[in-house]
């Protein structure tokens, strides 16, 4: 049973990261004295798939704010976060596979329904270890790592959340929409109802609030859109950019637009209070683009909306170039997002880097280039500061993991071995580097292949599965 007591009773352990410095051959990566500690704004997009941003080279989008953030920093063409949601968010909110912090299936839904399915009480999360660093802390939109009241960003290292505490709302009446349906739009643990208000006008509102009223104080801010995720709701001057554009891209780009403006609309805090050379910003996505259709089934929702109400995401509409796949798949198109990093001042402007990079390996990151405390815990991501330093440096990453549920997904050099139960415990074998990358199934011709990921995975499996100590 989750109480109170054991989020009150947890023991943070942290140890210092030692600060280094690197040097690039145009622009070092300076970390941050002690008394020169840089801002941090983590922005995370919903559904926004592998290369649905213009400098991702999806020239058919308006995307001017995220394009911005990659000219004043560096792009990462090779990065991971999950098949869905909630792995992907825990991934980055602690540097650990979901599966060690207790995120292998859909998280609690409604704070009103007291299950389990939430994050571990006494996990380290990235708002723990910066405001234990005498950082101010925020996340405004989107947790999707347990609903439970005794749980949650301000019981887990945010001074302030407004926002769902599960995985998506109507943006109008603040309703998630699957079965019956209940309302999440919360102040902390306090319900608040804003019927026919926008809720990423209302969210980023609070972000620049938030901005403003630390802009002389450390802070650390995550913006958790639920956008583009469905329904898809754009403004509607974004919707006219793209007239004569087919379906479903059409609607899909609109709200990708939306997306963008309210990234952009952050960003113009930051530069209004002179924040922008103090503040590192990341930018990603948790997963790719969803091919999910859904209709309200029954009458008398609680959202009220009709029965057979359209809110599901037009059938797609994203872009993975060469790569195959989506939201809910371990194909490239279902696990590579965009990724984005930028400190104007401190890190180079306008590159880009092909190592692989993980969700995992944000949090690490974020408290290296900060120069704060790291926690004491098995981390599964790693500091990426060589790859920003150099094009030329590797991943320390020598396998990929991945897992939902039942299915799960290795990756070693080329080579990606899946397993789907709902396939009849099939297991597939692919290659990235085939000119049609993970078209073939290989695992009847590569035998040795799939005998040495699916030893790598056992392996995987026993530890992160391994009971708590």
């Amino acid at each position: 049973m989750i109480t109170k007591g054991n989020t009150v009773l947890k023991r943070i352990r942290m140890r210092l990261v030692s600060v280094s410095l690197f040097l690039f051959s145009s622009v070092p990566v300076v970390m941050a004295a002690s008394n020169a500690k840089p801002n941090v704004v983590v922005i995370v997009t919903d559904d926004q798939g592998t290369l649905d941003v213009n400098c991702y080279g999806s020239k058919d989008l308006h995307t001017p704010n995220m394009d911005a953030i990659a000219a004043n920093g560096i792009r990462f063409t090779q990065a991971y976060a999950h098949s869905v949601c909630c792995p992907a968010r825990a991934a980055l909110m602690t540097g650990r596979h979901s599966q060690r912090v207790g995120i292998n299936s859909w998280s609690q839904r409604s704070i009103h329904v007291d299950t389990e399915h939430n994050m571990h009480a006494d996990e380290i999360t990235l708002g723990e270890v910066f405001q234990s660093s005498g950082y101010k802390t925020a996340l405004f939109g989107k947790w999707h790592l347990g609903a439970h009241r005794d749980l949650g960003p301000k019981k887990q290292g945010f001074d302030e959340f407004f926002g769902l505490r599960d995985g998506f709302i109507d943006n109008f009446v603040h309703f998630h929409l699957h079965r019956d349906g209940f309302h999440d739009l919360f102040e902390g643990t306090r319900e608040v109802f804003m019927h026919g208000r926008y809720f990423p006008e209302l969210m980023v509102t609070r972000a620049e609030k938030f901005i403003k009223q630390n802009r002389k104080h450390p802070f650390l801010l995550y913006v958790g859109f639920n956008i583009p995720h469905y329904p898809e709701q754009p403004l509607p001057e974004h919707a006219k950019l793209y007239e004569g554009m087919e379906e479903p891209r059409k609607l899909y780009a609109s709200f990708i637009t939306t997306t963008d403006y309210y990234v952009g609309r952050v960003m113009a805090q930051l530069e209004k209070y002179g924040l922008t050379e103090d503040t590192i910003v990341l930018f990603l996505s948790d997963n790719g683009h969803s091919v999910e259709n859904y209709v309200i089934e029954k009458d008398n929702h609680s959202s009220g909306y009709p029965k057979g109400y359209d809110y599901g995401s037009n059938g797609g509409g994203g872009n993975t170039g060469k790569w195959i796949g989506n939201k809910g798949t371990f194909l490239e198109g279902g696990i590579r997002t965009p990724a984005i990093l930028s400190w104007p001042g401190h890190v180079a402007k306008g590159e880009t880097r092909g190592a692989v990079v993980t969700a995992l390996d944000w949090l690490p990151t974020l408290c290296e280039l900060a120069g704060v405390v790291q926690p004491d815990a098995k981390l599964d991501g790693h500091s990426i500061l060589p790859i920003i330093e150099s094009s030329d440096a590797v991943s320390k990453h020598k396998a990929l993991y991945f897992q939902w549920q039942e299915k799960w997904a290795v990756r070693e050099a080329d080579w990606k071995l899946i397993y789907m139960p709902d396939d009849g415990g099939k297991l597939s074998l692919h290659n990235l580097g085939d000119e049609k990358p993970e078209v073939h199934d290989y695992v009847s011709e590569k035998p040795e292949v799939v005998r040495r990921l699916k030893g790598l995975y056992d392996t995987w499996a026993a530890d992160v599965f391994a009971p708590r100590p």
